[in-house]
């Protein structure tokens, strides 16, 4: 009846009967060996090792004092190696750092970081995308945001919080972020201690949060937005296999499928997220511009500098002095408030970003500067166009080669760079290949009149009694 009553067999319900104390254990751990001791011969000198550098493992110890005994060491005894090392550091190793879970309160802070994308294998029409997320993450209730970016710049900084201040339409009150040089920069006569750029102050100042930082190597001090990085990217990844594709036919395409995903993510976290919208301040700062400007001057080489790097202009804004307003994808400038051109920005501080449709027109006036030129290898705006340019110096001499790989260039400015690259590769593919502008030319116009003659085909014409017999099961 006990057993039954207990939920246990007989025969232990007998045991714990017979027993006078029951809460007492009848079996008592034994303090004698029933073997010898297979790691006697080399337990001592594990000890020493092992009080030396606690951090070696069980089984690289166990291989190195084998090759160091004679007859060395069964390899069967390693799970018994490994359980006395494993006794022996609970007992003896060193003390582990402690981590001490926060508290979170609702809309008190804001944790941002930077995380790389490149994993997901994202391609805007078949070329891979090479990208950031400014990832923004609300820690009481794991409320996030995410703006693609090229780099963790400062203006990286200004349009992801323009973004997600936006999205939320209420300001926490700190802003959390790492020691990166985006935010701080480190302190003269102390190599430890960082304060904060004077520009990411003002942002700070603008939106009114408190902006705080990590320790310095202490990157789990920021561990929730850390953390939601990984949840961040699987959802994405899931999604991405869930769409089966990777690939798509813009960047914009792109930014709004994750802004599908984000908000999907989101709708789960409902109940807190509105506690936390409720313990914070609405967002009545006017708008943040998401670019600076600088002055620049156009040089005779149709050039600028901006950002310590060379951006080539159409030759004729040569002598101007324009606005350059820069954004974290792209640089425009402005007379006054019109826009005269628009440049790809391009990361780091060296080089030069040369477009070829800029210059191009001269170079075919003054081809003997074409073997000099200082940025001549942007003049080659793929490798099928290197092999043109090859292929012709072996059939004529440098200037003639010189002259015709520029006048092709010339046409791809005007014809378009994509239609004059497709034809020149098809003249290299040739079994006697003749490269010039002539056969470029022709082979354009010939396209041309192919295209214009279909579009021009009269369409047949469709009687729907076909269709009415169809469907009436006369055919």
């Amino acid at each position: 009846m006990s057993a039954m009553k207990a939920g246990v067999s007989r025969n232990t319900a007998r045991k714990y009967l017979r027993q006078a104390d029951p809460s007492k254990q009848e079996k008592q751990p034994h303090d004698w060996r029933t073997r010898k001791d297979p790691l006697e011969a080399v337990w001592s000198a594990a000890r020493g090792m092992l009080e030396t550098a606690p951090e070696l493992q069980a089984k690289a110890l166990l291989e190195h004092l084998s090759e160091r005994t004679a007859g060395g060491i069964e390899e069967k005894v390693l799970r018994t190696f490994q359980r006395r090392v494993r006794q022996w550091r609970l007992e003896h190793g060193n003390e582990k750092e402690v981590f001490f879970s926060q508290e979170a309160r609702p809309g008190a802070v804001l944790a941002v970081d930077w995380t790389d994308m490149r994993d997901l294998g994202v391609s805007i029409c078949g070329v891979k995308l090479d990208h950031l997320m400014f990832h923004a993450v609300l820690p009481y209730s794991n409320w996030q945001w995410a703006v693609r970016s090229r780099s963790e710049s400062l203006l990286s900084v200004r349009s992801g919080l323009k973004a997600t201040i936006g999205r939320l339409g209420r300001v926490p009150k700190e802003l959390l972020i790492d020691n990166s040089s985006t935010a701080t920069h480190r302190l003269s006569g102390d190599g430890k201690r960082r304060g904060f750029n004077e520009e990411f102050l003002s942002v700070c100042e603008h939106f009114g949060m408190t902006p705080r930082t990590t320790n310095v190597s202490s990157p789990n001090e920021n561990g929730t937005c850390e953390a939601m990085h990984g949840h961040f990217k699987r959802r994405l990844d899931q999604h991405l296999l869930l769409r089966g594709s990777r690939d798509f036919e813009s960047e914009k395409a792109y930014d709004r499928f994750v802004i599908g995903v984000l908000e999907r993510a989101n709708g789960l976290r409902g109940e807190r997220f509105a506690q936390e919208v409720a313990a914070m301040r609405e967002h009545l700062a006017p708008e943040l511009p998401d670019y600076t400007e600088t002055m620049v001057r156009v040089n005779n080489n149709s050039t600028i500098r901006v950002c310590k790097r060379v951006y080539s202009v159409p030759s004729k804004l040569i002598g101007s002095r324009l606005r350059a307003r820069i954004h974290e994808t792209h640089i425009v400038l402005l007379d006054g408030m019109v826009v005269l051109a628009e440049l790809p920005l391009r990361g780091g501080d060296r080089g030069a970003v040369i477009d070829f449709r800029h210059v191009i027109k001269w170079l075919v006036r003054k081809p003997g500067a074409f073997s000099e030129y200082r940025w001549r290898e942007a003049m080659f705006p793929s490798l099928v166009w290197r092999a043109a340019y090859d292929h012709l110096c072996r059939h004529h001499d440098a200037h003639a080669a010189d002259v015709c790989y520029l006048e092709i260039l010339q046409l791809a400015a005007d014809e378009g760079l994509g239609a004059v690259e497709n034809i020149v590769e098809q003249l290299l593919l040739a079994p006697k290949p003749v490269v010039n502008a002539a056969e470029v030319t022709a082979l354009l116009r010939t396209y041309e009149d192919e295209a214009m003659a279909f579009r021009e085909r009269k369409a047949m014409p469709v009687s729907l009694h076909v269709y009415d017999g169809l469907l009436g099961g006369g055919l």
